[in-house]
């Protein structure tokens, strides 16, 4: 059974992401902020991880970055919510830069992102 690691500081998206992917026979890990995924990844080596941008302690962006700089072939999902007008299509871009391999804007159709998991596991 494929593993995915949730990453965001909002207990409901992570408990939505969460249900939506054990319903679909994903394996599904919970982390509340960048740090706390760096450390459940470097212990269990999901086989994807959804991580959110804008997140206190530490950021998806500085979590992306160091991930991929000790795991290159890691698999991650970069999402974030909020408006344009703050950047957050920038956000997405920067992400992609630093190694994520595909990205999702808040709010999202579960099918997408059911879709989008499904998708970078085959890859």
């Amino acid at each position: 059974m494929p593993s995915v690691l949730v990453v965001d500081d909002q207990d409901q998206v992570r408990q939505l992401i969460r249900e939506t992917l054990e319903q679909a026979g994903y394996d599904v890990e919970e982390a509340r902020d960048g740090k706390e995924g760096l450390d459940l990844y470097r212990t269990r080596s999901p086989d994807l991880v959804i991580m959110d941008i804008l997140m206190p302690d530490q950021d998806g962006l500085e979590a992306i970055m160091t991930l991929h700089r000790e795991f290159p072939e890691a698999r991650i999902i970069a999402m974030t919510g909020g408006s344009d007008a703050i950047g957050v299509l920038n956000f997405l871009g920067v992400a992609k830069m630093l190694g994520a391999r595909r990205t999702l804007q808040k709010p999202f159709e579960l099918k997408v992102l059911l879709d989008m998991v499904a998708a970078e596991l085959i890859a």
